[in-house]
């Protein structure tokens, strides 16, 4: 019987202009722009696969699939993802590598339901569309005003559920989760709220801030209030604190979860395109849920990995950021009644706009765009007070 075979992939980086800018505690200024790179997986029958990745990763792609996925059916995606894993064994599945992984698996992923004609939820054995949602502002740069603005406008398509950034002012802190407490109530629901610091406390400081905000709020949980692989800490909090630890983000191998999980460090387990695509999060998500840990799916462009939301029976909700971060996208996915709500259209929903993508193609991303990944000075060591500029050098 004849297969089809994947043929090569092309790349297109691209810079948009953000709808509001998106900052947290290490970053408070915030970024306006946000540079990404349209990945196209072609195949011998016509059929494309497409994903998303970041401008500079074209050599590392383009590497990895000339040497390990061109000639192969596409529809043997999990076997093919384990084909990179073995690949990258000694150097580790990290950086740019998993960033690269992640990018074919998700193209993979996208061409094997285009082959089955049916939206990949359908393909991961999801048998409903709907996913919860919750609004996140990453929005520590916003003014009181446009942070209502932000989780009324969400309240208003049934979310109830918020997250917002914290990390440098309690009296700021306490004051934002009251705004978005009050906005989201306009959902006509009990709103549920999440604070999240970027791994910007240590973990006796996020129990201190934690525990005098628990004693206003009740809080769903608290994202990354220690460092990522510092399951001592995280553990420290957990016991400490009435909400739960959420974390997992930044993490892109199931090695890195393994640690966080044995040792109790974790309550919620976050997952996204960035675990080593969806095969690697699918593989996270199932070791969850042999431990009865919820999982809730990461923020993307289009909610696209709401495919992979859907078919997990651990996950809880996903983040909704609604910032444009989906210009240059044409999908059919929608937010309604507080679910995102996936589209009938074949593999993940999304086709990206030759003529936008072009006329905001880039070599290199601007200095205005994407989030530093430095960690503010100071973080982890000593209070920001009121009288210190806004960012220290």
């Amino acid at each position: 019987k004849h297969s089809m075979k994947v043929t090569g992939v092309r790349t297109q980086s691209y810079e948009i202009e953000l709808t509001r800018a998106l900052g947290d505690a290490n970053d408070p200024r915030g970024c306006t722009h946000l540079a990404l790179m349209a990945v196209y997986l072609d195949t011998d029958e016509g059929l494309t696969g497409i994903a998303l990745s970041g401008p500079g990763m074209e050599k590392m792609i383009t590497g990895m699939v000339n040497g390990l996925i061109v000639g192969h059916d596409p529809r043997g995606v999990r076997g093919l993802w384990k084909r990179m894993i073995d690949q990258v064994f000694k150097g580790n599945n990290r950086g740019m590598v998993s960033g690269a992984i992640s990018a074919i698996d998700i193209a993979l992923w996208d061409l094997k339901a285009k082959i089955n004609n049916e939206p990949l939820w359908k393909t991961l054995g999801a048998s409903s569309r709907y996913v919860k949602g919750y609004a996140s502002d990453i929005g520590a740069n916003l003014s009181d005003d446009d942070l209502r603005a932000f989780y009324t406008r969400l309240a208003k398509q049934g979310i109830n559920a918020g997250k917002v950034k914290v990390g440098l002012k309690r009296e700021d802190d306490l004051r934002r989760i009251g705004i978005m407490h009050d906005a989201l109530a306009l959902s006509g629901k009990m709103p549920s709220l999440m604070i999240d610091s970027n791994e910007y406390w240590s973990p006796k400081q996020a129990i201190r801030h934690i525990q005098a905000i628990e004693e206003q709020f009740d809080l769903t949980w608290v994202e990354e209030p220690a460092r990522r692989w510092d399951y001592r800490g995280l553990r420290k909090v957990s016991e400490s604190v009435r909400a739960a630890v959420a974390t997992g983000e930044n993490l892109t191998d199931i090695s890195e979860f393994m640690a966080l999980i044995a040792n109790e460090a974790v309550d919620i387990v976050q997952v996204g395109s960035g675990t080593s695509g969806i095969t690697g999060a699918l593989m996270v998500a199932e070791m969850a849920y042999g431990f009865e840990l919820p999982v809730s799916l990461m923020n993307c462009p289009a909610n696209y990995m709401a495919h992979l939301a859907a078919a997990l029976p651990n996950h809880i909700m996903m983040e909704v950021l609604d910032a444009g971060v989906d210009q240059g996208m044409i999908h059919h996915h929608t937010v309604q009644d507080g679910y995102v709500v996936l589209s009938d259209d074949p593999g993940i929903g999304i086709e990206f706009d030759p003529e936008k993508l072009a006329a905001w193609a880039i070599e290199k991303p601007s200095a205005r765009s994407t989030m530093p990944f430095a960690r503010r000075r100071g973080a982890g060591l000593f209070e920001v007070t009121a009288s210190e500029p806004e960012h220290l050098p």
